[in-house]
């Protein structure tokens, strides 16, 4: 059986700064990508329906996690919020080169 540790004896001795918390939610989608990748591989490796299913959900939820995480990132790093929107527009611009339309 797991032994979690038990949250009410965890002495937490200062808050995390802004840029703790910045680099403790990139963390976080590190962790949420790595969940969306085991998870898919186990889709793409069975045929059972209710396991592909049940797991595509999951996966799916992680997804979620991550538009959750970005949009904190966002809010608390507005040039990181700038310099996704620039990305974001140099790849509109390599569609729109290729005629593929968003």
């Amino acid at each position: 059986m797991p032994n979690f540790p038990d949250p009410y004896v965890v002495e937490i001795k200062k808050k995390l700064t802004k840029d703790e918390l910045i680099q403790s939610i990139r963390q976080d989608i590190a962790g949420e990508l790595e969940a969306i990748f085991l998870y898919d591989m186990q889709v793409l490796s069975t045929d059972n329906i209710a396991v592909k299913k049940t797991l595509s959900q999951i996966r799916d939820e992680e997804i979620v996690h991550i538009g959750e995480l970005f949009t904190l990132l966002r809010f608390l790093d507005p040039k990181e919020a700038d310099l996704f929107l620039e990305g974001e527009s140099e790849v509109k611009d390599i569609l729109k080169e290729l005629g593929i339309n968003t």
